[in-house]
């Protein structure tokens, strides 16, 4: 192993200035000149513009622009995936909270003033936001209610075995929580364009819509990457970069946005609330005959990612299992709730809550270990996907079940729930123990172009790497450091602050940095390398073939010439490098897969429960992950803790309640997230199949740990209580008070006697169709 190369826990470059409180994000971004920018936004989920009045505000001491969708030059219409939300209302309004007005002004106080000086009149309109009316209402946008409906069976879908369980689950809006707000500083440039530095996930993205806003080319068009505060998939879509991008151009001066936490909530993207409706079917040893679902997502008022994340949950209903027959239907629909899109997991924690349960219910209606069932029917290389794809890659499921199983089990006293002032008492605290078993996809899909381009330059030892990947705090800025150590020997390496000026890195998203742009960077090290190594020979006389680096050191047929840093003296050594993942196509196509990569996790939850006063408390979170190469150990470590913890979040407390349209609770105070008190003790273990087609092997791990903790910390919940809990966030009112439906338990053959059935189950003699309509099935609307 090279010192500080791959493998070894480096250290991140900006983990001391984070630490110390000195690290620059782009809330402390400033300029000479600089005005401030508000947004006016609408205070209603559905309405029609009846006017706009600037004129007081335009006439405040301070302000230099009040801009309305009139005076966007371009086009005035963007999105990530569809291009249907105005960059300013456009005639009607249809979420809570949409931008109406952007005003720029001297300080932040004058322009909050006149913000609340424009004057618009609106015609408030019904609000659909009930995603299953959604389905058959009249249409709120041009493009109508349904972004995406996605359905394929495999199979025989009415295949049968002995036993049938079906349910509904439910899962809830969860946000983003970054820490930092949004905020973005842009500035008129001599050439008549525009740059901004702004937090973001994707720098080309920003560039090419704030292009189609402002009228633009994309050379006028400068991005670069402001420091991050958190992201997780809420920094995927533009909020305020087109705003402080037209308010600069106006005035002719510098223009910061920065939103307030309560801004925060109501601009970026949360992740899809749902309902799952499933019905497993098995034979006597819990082997799955045939599985059917049926999803409805709640996209919200615009497309964002909404028609991708629908394929994920859809797809991978079937989770680390082999389903032969199946019947799988899926809808993201349009509402007037706040707009939904990407967030860590991007569809598959909603999968993976709903497949999961059902396995443990499988299981309790066969009277078989939940374990058992899962290696039983552990995906195995070679298997085929219900949605048609081949695991041809490592598929390591029973191996990290394995892995897991290996890890004691905690012992000790139960950890009382609740903390000071509402702590459990021990004589109503139960223990559970739950597991669940998932897998991710990993990179974009469906025919989405996924590559990156890396420029790597070496001098005296110095390497310098050049890419547009977004270091929101993934720790992409210690790979390309490791990878340049690894192949170059280099003794020093600058990673240059992410921009446009390089060829595009994709998204800081799908857990694909380190596949798509390490390995960019990888080749052009490469690249650089044997430069390098032409020059050498060259100077001695050599066989450049003969000559190779290791350990910072040239050496000739093994033995050492002398340092990378003193190998050329003077001398730069430049390459620029593109990758791309192998193509993947469509669903239902029959051109190839839809997927490039998945990995696969296992988890083991602990937990103590106070089933009178319905307060839990995580005692301890057991992983074993597929991660393909361990490229940074310390790193890896704690991408799994922050997922779980996340992931826990969704499972217990974490909810953005919205209420006719409008977000009731958009701050920390009564939107919950786990602290510190909250964080459970965390085991890891991993198992390391190299993935095929990557340098040393390596492959995303960011969000798997996050998928498998919402539903493993549901399924130890359900162990200590013996109730269903159908829903996420389970809160303290279903443990105490017993909400939640059962699922439907049906037998195909004589039911065996049993006396000990699980608790609240329904059983019936005869089996029976699906519903045809997620409100037959008993499924929760809005």
């Amino acid at each position: 192993m090279a010192t500080g190369g791959i493998g070894a826990s480096v250290r991140r470059p900006d983990g001391p200035a984070k630490v110390r409180g000195e690290f620059s994000y782009a809330g402390d971004l400033t300029a000479e000149g600089m005005l401030i920018g508000v947004t006016v936004r609408s205070p209603h989920p559905h309405a029609r513009i009846l006017g706009i009045d600037t004129t007081a505000a335009r006439a405040m001491d301070g302000v230099h622009a009040v801009l309305t969708v009139d005076d966007v030059p371009g086009d005035r219409h963007f999105g990530l995936v569809l291009r249907d939300e105005p960059v300013l209302a456009d005639g009607v309004v249809r979420y809570a909270g949409e931008p109406v007005a952007v005003v720029a002004a001297v300080d932040a106080a004058t322009a909050r003033r006149a913000a609340r000086a424009v004057e618009v009149t609106y015609e408030v309109l019904p609000a659909l936001t009930d995603p299953q009316l959604a389905l058959t209402a009249a249409s709120i946008h041009p493009d109508g209610n349904v972004y995406r409906h996605v359905s394929y069976s495999c199979g025989d879908p009415d295949a049968r075995g002995v036993v049938t369980v079906e349910n509904t689950y439910r899962i809830g809006m969860q946000d983003p929580a970054f820490l930092a707000p949004e905020a973005g500083l842009a500035r008129p440039t001599p050439d008549g364009g525009v740059a901004i530095e702004v937090a973001t996930q994707w720098l080309h993205s920003d560039q090419k819509q704030i292009g189609w806003a402002t009228g633009l080319p994309p050379e006028k068009v400068h991005v670069s990457l402001a420091g991050v505060g958190g992201a997780f998939g809420g920094r995927e879509d533009v909020t305020l970069q087109t705003h402080a991008c037209l308010l600069a151009l106006a005035t002719g001066r510098p223009v910061k946005i920065e939103y307030t936490r309560e801004e925060s909530f109501l601009a970026h993207r949360q992740r899809h609330p749902g309902t799952i409706w499933l019905r497993h079917s098995a034979d006597a040893d819990g082997r799955i005959v045939s599985v059917e679902g049926r999803v409805l997502l709640d996209g919200g008022a615009y497309a964002s990612t909404s028609p991708v994340v629908i394929t994920n949950t859809v797809t991978l209903l079937q989770g680390p299992y082999r389903v032969d027959n199946g019947r799988f239907e899926g809808w993201s629909v349009r509402t007037n709730n706040p707009s939904c899109g990407a967030m860590r997991g991007f569809g598959v924690p909603q999968a993976a809550f709903a497949h999961e349960a059902q396995l443990d219910a499988l299981a309790a209606a066969l009277d078989l270990d939940p374990v058992e069932v899962r290696l039983t029917n552990a995906l195995q290389r070679g298997d085929v996907a219900t949605f048609g794809q081949r695991f041809d890659a490592p598929t390591p499921v029973r191996e990290v079940i394995e892995g897991l199983r290996a890890i004691p089990l905690p012992t000790g006293p139960a950890k009382l729930p609740g903390g000071v002032g509402r702590a459990a008492e021990g004589g109503t605290v139960r223990r559970g123990v739950g597991w669940a078993v998932t897998m991710k996809n990993l990179a974009f899909s469906e025919g989405h172009v996924d590559e990156s381009t890396a420029e790597v330059s070496l001098r005296d030892g110095h390497a310098t790497v050049h890419t547009a990947c977004a270091e929101v705090g993934q720790g992409f800025v210690t790979v390309a450091e490791q990878v340049a150590r690894t192949v170059l020997g280099a003794t020093t390496v600058e990673v240059v602050q992410p921009d446009t000026l390089v060829a595009s890195a994709g998204s800081t998203s799908a857990s694909r940095q380190t596949m798509a742009s390490g390995t960019a960077v990888y080749r052009a090290c490469l690249a650089v390398r044997d430069r390098l190594l032409g020059r050498v020979a060259r100077a001695h006389g050599l066989d450049a073939a003969t000559l190779t680096v290791a350990d910072g050191v040239v050496c000739a047929a093994g033995r050492p010439l002398g340092p990378v840093a003193t190998a050329a003296p003077g001398q730069t050594f430049r390459a620029t490098e593109h990758f791309q993942h192998p193509a993947t196509h469509p669903l239902g196509s029959a051109e190839g897969g839809m997927y490039v990569a998945f990995g696969f996790s296992a988890m083991r939850a602990v937990v103590d429960v106070d089933v009178e006063l319905g307060l839990v408390s995580v005692v301890q979170v057991a992983s074993c992950q597929d991660v393909g190469t361990v490229v940074n150990p310390v790193q890896l470590r704690g991408q799994i803790e922050g997922g779980i913890v996340q992931g826990m979040g969704l499972a217990l407390m974490e909810e953005v309640v919205v209420a006719d349209g409008l977000i009731t609770n958009p701050d920390f105070q009564d939107y919950l997230i786990p602290t510190i008190v909250d964080v459970p003790e965390v085991v890891s273990t991993y198992v390391t199949d190299p993935e095929p087609g990557m340098p040393h092997g390596w492959k995303g791990v960011g969000e798997p740990p996050l998928v498998t903790a919402v539903p493993v910390v549901a399924a130890a919940v359900r162990a200590a209580t013996g109730l269903p809990l159908p829903a996420v966030p389970i809160k303290p009112e279903h443990i105490a008070l017993g909400i939640g439906a059962a699922p439907t338990v049906t037998w195909t053959t004589p039911r065996p006697a049993d006396p000990d059935r699980p608790r609240g189950a329904v059983i019936d003699e005869e089996p029976h169709d699906a519903p045809g309509t997620m409100a037959e099935e008993g499924a929760p609307s809005g």
